[in-house]
């Protein structure tokens, strides 16, 4: 005997020849006919075998058909469009994974700008291409949001059809049912009071951002009888379309027996700032803080609290301060951050943001302040005071009057319109290089304005001529790839050619410099191909569109 067991008929079973291919026909041989070699009797008895196998199913009951697919009102793809997405949905790699990436675009990282301006031209997609789409959106968070955008409602048709594509119900408002019209007032009061929980707050979302009153209404009617942990996913729902409107709701939310939901409400009204708990907060905080005028020079005093009075605790400060942090200073903090900014200079003399941050503090409050007027200028958005407390770039990281970390400073960043943010990065660029800018790089509009833009290419040059370690800088390069201006790519060709290598670089990093510039000028081109490609009238979008 040949050693491989057979099934009660002589024939080998299923599970055996998948073992018998698994170990090879040398080590385990099959039973063969005389003259017949291994390998082709093996295939001929899995052939065998897989015509059973199939003869043997039962026909599966008579189901319903399922509905047709939704139409998909939006315009088609241009061709050329088409085909370049089938091309990143082809690329599945990823790119090259740890090791050297060559010279070629990664274009699985392109396919996020792609979907990007897709959806900015209100394109539909191509139904073929709806399955690898939705693959790729399975395979990675960061884009369904954009892929399910631009797939539009046949991707939740299909969702409905096959497990692996659940991810795009679960995104899509209400698990993907239909929302009633938000002037049907019955079906809107049925589905309120019937709905699952994602319907409600699917609907709670439609109704904010078209009638924000009646939303707030609706909530008001079952606000008692509603769940904690619902009650804090519905509060939340009111940052859309928050106003003075909402101030009273909110107030009476202050008392609320969940202290999320408390310090939920409490957060949105000091959004507002003419609402009576910025005022309470206003009150509070500039009483902790004046000018001393008995120095020979103003100086900024502080009085930080002395106790946490229940009004404070129902405005939403916490009484109890993280282990490690004083009690007077954290309500300090607290209150700072939810008054009002536009406070200060009546309070203080009249005096600019510039002129208050420029004060000196006494005993030590300096950082305490200054750090929390950082958060209330995050909270309320107030360039001005962002750009006061970012300091000068070319400061060091913790030069900033409050900045104290490079990703405070990213926050403050955020409050500029995009110019000002590209101007103040490229400034700390050429004063620190790229090594420390990669976080505040992430927060810069796309794509990046010519300033910033040669600020990054100047630096990585510097960093090759220099003989830098060149692997340390594919992160900034990878971002350059995707953020830079297509309109750089010419500016560019002069860093193709592989430089002479210094003494002191390191091995082979002329090559690779000249690699990752390669592919960088590559990929900029093929961004400017593919904003053509999607153009109604084939021309690419001038430059900052």
């Amino acid at each position: 005997m040949d050693g491989t067991p057979a099934t009660r008929d002589g024939e080998a079973s299923w599970e055996e020849l998948v073992t018998t291919a698994l170990l090879g026909t040398d080590r385990r041989p099959p039973a063969a006919p005389a003259g017949r070699e291994a390998p082709v009797a093996l295939l001929d008895a899995a052939a065998v075998a897989t015509v059973r196998r199939r003869a043997g199913l039962r026909p599966g009951r008579a189901a319903p058909r399922p509905e047709p697919a939704p139409e998909d009102p939006r315009p088609a793809l241009p061709a050329a469009a088409a085909r370049r997405l089938a091309t990143l949905l082809a690329d599945r790699s990823g790119g090259a994974g740890g090791g050297r990436r060559g010279s070629s675009p990664d274009l699985m990282e392109l396919l996020p700008q792609w979907l990007a301006a897709a959806n900015a031209h209100g394109y539909a997609a191509p139904a073929p291409a709806l399955p690898a789409l939705l693959d790729a959106a399975r395979g990675r968070t960061d884009l369904r949001p954009a892929a399910l955008a631009f797939a539009g409602p046949r991707a939740l048709w299909l969702a409905r059809l096959n497990p692996d594509w659940r991810f795009a119900l679960r995104a899509a408002p209400g698990g993907g049912a239909a929302l009633p019209g938000t002037g049907d007032g019955e079906a809107v009061r049925r589905l309120w009071q019937e709905g699952l929980f994602a319907e409600r707050v699917a609907l709670l979302g439609a109704l904010r951002a078209a009638t924000p009153a009646v939303a707030r209404e609706l909530l008001e009617g079952t606000w008692p009888t509603e769940r904690a942990e619902d009650r804090l996913m519905f509060l939340d729902s009111l940052r859309a379309g928050l106003s003075a409107e909402d101030e009273a709701f909110l107030e009476r939310a202050l008392s609320d027996r969940s202290r999320n939901v408390r310090a939920t409400a409490a957060e949105l009204l000091s959004s507002l700032p003419g609402s009576a708990l910025a005022t309470r907060m206003a009150r509070r905080a500039a009483a902790c803080v004046a000018v001393d005028r008995t120095a020979d020079s103003p100086a900024l005093v502080v009085e930080a609290p002395h106790e946490c009075d229940p009004g404070m605790e129902r405005d939403g400060v916490t009484a109890k301060p993280p282990t490690g942090r004083g009690e007077r200073s954290w309500w300090l903090g607290q209150l700072v951050e939810a008054a009002p900014l536009g406070i200060w200079p009546g309070r203080l003399g009249g005096r600019t943001p510039a002129q208050i941050v420029a004060l000196p503090v006494s005993d030590g409050w300096q950082g305490e302040l200054h750090a929390a007027w950082c958060r209330a200028a995050v909270r309320q958005r107030d360039a001005e005071w962002s750009r006061v407390l970012l300091g000068s770039p070319s400061a060091p990281e913790a030069g900033g009057p409050g900045a104290v970390s490079l990703a405070e400073r990213a926050k403050l960043l955020a409050a500029l319109d995009a110019g000002a943010r590209a101007e103040w990065v490229a400034g700390f660029i050429a004063t620190h290089g790229l090594s420390e800018a990669f976080q505040l790089l992430g927060v810069c509009a796309v794509p990046w304005a010519a300033p910033l833009g040669r600020a990054v290419v100047d630096a990585l040059d510097i960093a090759r001529d220099g003989g830098s370690y060149p692997w340390s800088f594919s992160g900034v390069m990878g971002l350059a790839e995707r953020c830079l201006d297509p309109a750089e790519a010419t500016r560019l060709d002069a860093l193709l050619a592989i430089p002479d290598e210094r003494e002191d670089a390191s091995p082979g990093a002329g090559g690779y410099w000249a690699e990752a510039f390669q592919r960088l000028v590559t990929t900029l081109r093929l961004r400017a191909a593919m904003a053509a490609e999607l153009a109604p009238d084939g021309t690419p979008p001038r430059s900052g569109d």
